[in-house]
Parts: structure tokens; sequence; C-alpha cells
């Protein structure tokens, strides 16, 4: 069985929330450990409710108000 790389690699984005209360999205992907260490910086700057999603190649998240 063969499986292309394509396949497995994994894109995240991230949604938050700043601490002026306004929703985020991030603009860019990251890989998996990219994304937690990006979560880990956006919540010692106080954003809240911050989570990683999977997104696909050429999308983005929306910020949910």
């Amino acid at each position: 069985m063969i499986i292309s790389m394509t396949s497995m690699m994994r894109n995240y984005g991230l949604l938050w929330t700043d601490p002026d209360g306004a929703p985020q999205a991030s603009a860019g992907r990251y890989d998996k450990r990219s994304a937690k260490r990006r979560r880990t910086e956006l919540k010692a700057v106080g954003c809240t409710r911050v989570e990683i999603v999977p997104v696909r190649p050429g999308d983005v998240p929306e910020p949910v108000s």
C-alpha cells in the first residue's frame, strides 16, 4: 500500500478572542506542533477561547463572534 505524504499532512488554524473581546482567526496555517505553540503564546498575552481547528488547503478559519 502506498500512501502519499500530502494525504498525511494536516494543517491547522487558530480561533481566539483577543483581550479587548474581539474574535480573531489566524490567516496562516500551522502544523500541529506550531499550532500548540501559538495557542500557548496567545493565552500568555491574555487571549481567551483559543481553539486549534483543522483547515483544508486554501481555506482560512472564520472568527466566531
